[in-house]
């Protein structure tokens, strides 16, 4: 394994920067809320026994239906989202192309053997992506960072926007400085004269290796002139999203993690019917689920948090928007999706 992979943690100026953040204390980032990361009643052996006995449906029978999109020609007025799987997608919006959190080497893992992509999930790669003016990165795992896919898309990003420290990883890779913006929760930076991006709590950690916590993991609002889109990354449900929604809601969308979610640590992933809650405390005119439909890890039927969290939606009157991975979603369009994952 090679050492560039893991990325290298903040240290000396930048570690000295962090460390004035209200949200850094005792010697790691923390969130509002006290976040074990297992109840005390469960141990880590408990939970690797379990792990080795998941559901035998962790995994699709098939491959998955996937839309490939020529993203190159996504030239029009109307806001698009597309989704590559798990929390990677694409946003083209007031003529601009942003990426989050993109992974496109087919694992999710320092080691390529390991969380390996399912299927007809992995068919977007970094020679499909146009010239990408925005790479917005929530948190360093790597199922969210990818060292492989950045290095590739290194020449064809214009400015990267992340969270507190992450910059340090971006820089082992080669990335300029003058090039990288990093956020605190609830800091603002204007991309453009009309379009700008605020970080935002989350309830997760982060960490790339054994010590966590040295970077810090956040959502994003990303809104325009005429569109205002929650970016939620990873994140537990706590009343941060009501916060959210209160001070700068209501949204056109929420893109919400769905997946990878167990009573064994129940703080820093939300359950499915959470998701559809959450999307209600942020004032969301539609909720597209993401976290899920690419690697396996949790230990659910790979396909139960799309169909709890579906029911749920519609309990609360959530339009829900459900596309292939690859399928363009119009914002705010007519959206009559099916249900593939059947």
């Amino acid at each position: 394994m090679s050492l560039k992979i893991t990325g290298k943690l903040p240290s000396g100026k930048l570690l000295q920067s962090l460390q004035q953040s209200s949200n850094y204390k005792k010697g790691a980032f923390q969130n509002l809320s006290p976040t074990a990361m297992k109840p005390e009643d469960v141990s880590y052996w408990k939970m690797l026994k379990t792990f080795f006995k998941k559901h035998p449906e962790t995994s699709p029978p098939n491959k998955l239906p996937f839309v490939k999109t020529d993203l190159k020609k996504l030239n029009g007025d109307e806001p698009i989202i597309v989704w590559f799987g798990h929390s990677s997608y694409f946003i083209r919006i007031d003529h601009k192309n942003f990426l989050i959190d993109p992974v496109f080497s087919g694992n999710a893992a320092p080691v390529s053997f390991m969380v390996k992509a399912f299927p007809g999930s992995n068919e977007y790669k970094e020679e499909d992506m146009p010239p990408i003016d925005y790479l917005i990165l929530t948190h360093d795992h790597y199922d969210h960072l990818d060292f492989k896919t950045i290095r590739k898309l290194k020449s064809k990003v214009g400015k990267v926007i992340c969270s507190l420290g992450i910059s340090s990883h971006l820089k082992h890779w080669g990335f300029a400085t003058n090039n990288i913006t990093e956020l605190d929760w609830w800091q603002t930076t204007q991309l453009e004269d009309y379009i700008q991006l605020t970080a935002a709590p989350a309830r997760h950690f982060s960490g790339r290796g054994i010590k966590r916590g040295q970077t810090l993991w956040s959502s994003f609002i990303l809104k325009t002139a005429t569109h205002n889109l929650y970016l939620g990354g990873d994140s537990g449900y706590d009343s941060h999203f009501k916060e959210i929604g209160e001070k700068h809601g209501p949204f056109d969308i929420a893109i919400l993690e769905c997946g990878q979610y167990n009573t064994m640590w129940p703080l820093i992933h939300m359950m499915p019917e959470e998701t559809a809650q959450a999307a209600v405390d942020l004032k969301a005119k539609a909720l597209l689920p993401v976290h899920w439909g690419k690697f396996k890890l949790g230990m659910h039927p790979w396909n139960e948090s799309i169909i709890r969290v579906s029911a749920k939606a519609s309990e609360l009157g959530v339009p829900i928007k459900t596309p292939k991975i690859g399928e363009p979603l119009i914002i705010g369009g007519e959206y009559s999706g099916t249900n593939w994952w059947e």
